[in-house]
C-alpha cells in the first residue's frame, strides 16, 4: 500500500485553510493546519512532512522565519510562501531564504497544483538520489572556493527561483547550469541551452517563442520556440547581456507571465520553465549604463551564484589537470594517460590562464598531440610567453646623446567633416580639463573617435568597420546610436 503523502498549511485565514486543505486533500494529500508561527514549530516538531505552504504575515511573527527554520532543520521539506498578490519583493526574500516557491493570493489553483506537484516530484527524486559526491563529480575541487560553490548548488538546486551565474569566460557556468538542473526537481525534463549571441536579432522572437505556418516568408510548418521546447525542465540562457532591449522586453513577459505567444499565433501558450541565465559581463553595469533592463534584471537575479575563476583555485590545478588528461586519452583510444612533469606543473601554476578551465582543456589537449613521450613537459604545453614591447629606433637626438623620450602610443584619430584627421593623445590633455570632466564623456570621445577613423578607412562600410575594430556588427550599430555618429 502507497504511503499517503502529508502536507502543513500555515495561514491565520480559516478560509483560506480550509480552501488549500480541501484541494490538497483532492490530490491525496492528508493536511494539518496551523494558524500561528507557534503552532507550525509544534506540528513540525512532531510530524514529517512532504511540503509545507505558509503565509507571510502571522500573528506571531513572520512566515519567513519559518521558511528559514525548514530550510535548515526540515532541508527535506519543500515550503512554499504564500504571498500577498503583486508582492514580487517579498516572493523573492522568501526565494532566497529557501522557499521551493511561492503563489500568490487570491489563490490560482491550477497555479496552485502545478506547485505541489514540482514539490512532490522533488521529494521522489531525493528519496531515489544517487550519494551527494554526484555534484563533486562534476566539479572538480577540493579548494575553499569549489566547496561553497558546490554547497550553494546544492541549496538552489532544491528551488525553483531563477539563477543568475556569474563568472570569466571558460569558469564552467554551463556545467554549473546543468549540475544545477540535474539535481532539481525538474532533473527528468529537458535542459535547453541556448547562446544569446549567437542568434541574429531578426530571427529571436521566432526561435524563443516559435511561430505558426505562414507567419512570415519562409515559415512553411509550424514551429516550437526554446520555450516550448524547455517545458517542465530548464531553460539555459548564456549570455544573456548579448540581448536586445527589444527581446528583453519580451522575454520579461514570459517570465513574468509563464506563457508565450508564438509568431502568427492569436492565443498565448502556457509554458513551464525553470530560467538559470549567465555572462561574463556586468550586468548591474550594464543596467547602469541603460543597455540591460533593470526590471529583467531583478527577476533573473533572484539567487547569484559566482563561478570562481581557475587563478582563485590553484590548489586544484594538478588534479584537474590529471581529470582533463584521463578524459583526452580516453577519447583517443590511450589505454594510459601522460603524466605531468614537475617543471609541466610549475610553468602551470605560474601561468595566469585568462580563459580558466577552457584554456586549460585546449592547453592539454595540444600538448597530448605534440608530445613525444608519456611524461608532457613544461616545452610540450607550448604555453604564450608575456609579450615584451619594443625598443624604438634611434633617433637623431638620442645618437647624440640626448635622453630618449617615452614611446607615443597608438591613438585614435578626431575626424572632423572637411577637415584633416587629429590624433587625440590622452598625455597631451591637460589634467585639470579630465578632472573636471566626468570619465564616461572622456571615454566616449576617444570611443568616437576611433570609430570615425575605422569607418573612413574601411570606406564607411560598417562590417568591415566592426571586423576591425573587433567588435560585432550589433555592437557596433549600437554604439554608433549611441555616440550619434550619421
Amino acid at each position: 500500500m502507497a504511503e499517503t503523502r502529508s502536507a502543513l498549511v500555515v495561514d491565520d485565514e480559516r478560509d483560506i485553510r480550509e480552501l488549500l486543505v480541501m484541494t490538497l486533500g483532492r490530490m491525496g494529500l492528508r493536511c494539518d493546519t496551523a494558524s500561528t508561527l507557534g503552532e507550525a514549530r509544534g506540528q513540525l516538531a512532531r510530524n514529517r512532512y512532504d511540503l509545507c505552504l505558509t503565509d507571510m504575515r502571522l500573528p506571531d511573527g513572520s512566515g519567513m522565519d519559518l521558511v528559514a527554520e525548514i530550510s535548515q532543520k526540515h532541508p527535506e521539506t519543500p515550503v512554499a510562501m504564500i504571498t500577498a498578490f503583486g508582492n514580487v519583493e517579498a516572493a523573492v526574500e522568501a526565494l532566497k531564504a529557501g522557499a521551493f516557491d511561492f503563489v500568490a493570493k487570491p489563490v490560482d489553483l491550477a497555479v496552485l497544483r502545478d506547485l505541489v506537484r514540482h514539490a512532490l516530484d522533488l521529494n521522489e527524486r531525493r528519496k531515489s538520489a544517487p550519494p551527494a559526491d554526484v555534484v563533486a563529480a562534476r566539479l572538480y575541487g577540493q579548494s575553499p572556493a569549489m566547496a561553497t560553490l558546490r554547497g550553494t548548488i546544492a541549496k538552489v538546486a532544491r528551488s525553483q527561483a531563477p539563477v543568475y551565474i556569474v563568472g570569466e569566460s571558460g569558469v564552467g557556468k554551463e556545467l554549473v547550469a546543468r549540475t544545477i538542473h540535474a539535481e532539481g526537481a525538474r532533473s527528468t525534463g529537458p535542459f535547453v541551452p541556448v547562446n544569446c549571441g549567437a542568434i541574429p536579432a531578426e530571427l529571436m522572437e521566432s526561435e524563443f517563442f516559435g511561430h505558426k505556418k505562414g507567419s512570415f516568408t519562409g515559415a512553411h510548418a509550424d514551429k516550437p520556440g526554446l520555450f516550448q521546447s524547455a517545458d517542465g525542465g530548464t531553460l539555459f540562457l548564456d549570455e544573456i547581456a548579448e540581448l536586445p532591449l527589444a527581446m528583453q522586453v519580451k522575454l520579461l513577459r514570459a517570465i513574468q507571465e509563464k506563457s508565450i505567444r508564438p509568431v502568427g499565433a492569436n492565443a498565448e501558450v502556457p509554458v513551464d520553465v525553470r530560467i538559470l541565465s549567465a555572462t561574463h559581463k556586468d550586468l548591474a553595469a550594464l543596467v547602469a549604463d541603460g543597455r540591460f533592463r533593470q526590471d529583467l534584471y531583478y527577476r533573473i537575479n533572484v539567487i547569484e551564484l559566482r563561478v570562481p575563476p581557475l587563478r582563485e583555485r590553484q590548489d586544484d590545478l594538478p588534479g584537474l589537470a590529471e581529470k582533463v588528461l584521463q578524459r583526452l586519452s580516453l577519447a583517443q583510444g590511450r589505454v594510459f594517460p601522460p603524466t605531468l612533469s614537475a617543471d609541466a606543473l610549475d610553468t602551470l601554476r605560474s601561468y595566469a590562464f585568462p580563459g580558466n578551465v577552457r584554456e586549460l582543456e585546449n592547453i592539454l589537449e595540444r600538448a597530448l598531440a605534440l608530445a613525444e613521450g608519456d611524461s608532457l613537459t613544461a616545452e610540450d604545453l607550448r604555453l604564450p610567453k608575456p609579450a615584451t614591447p619594443a625598443a624604438p629606433a634611434p633617433s637623431a637626438a638620442t645618437a647624440a646623446g640626448a635622453p630618449p623620450a617615452p614611446a607615443a602610443a597608438a591613438s585614435p584619430a578626431l575626424m572632423v567633416p572637411g577637415q584633416p584627421a587629429q590624433a587625440i593623445d590622452p598625455r597631451t590633455l591637460n589634467p585639470r580639463d579630465t578632472a573636471s570632466s566626468p570619465l564616461p564623456s572622456y571615454i566616449e570621445e576617444i570611443e568616437r573617435a576611433a570609430i570615425q577613423q575605422a569607418l573612413q578607412e574601411n570606406r564607411y562600410n560598417k562590417t568591415r568597420t566592426a571586423a576591425a575594430l573587433g567588435i560585432t556588427f550589433r555592437a557596433l550599430r549600437y554604439k554608433l546610436k549611441k555616440l550619434g555618429i550619421d
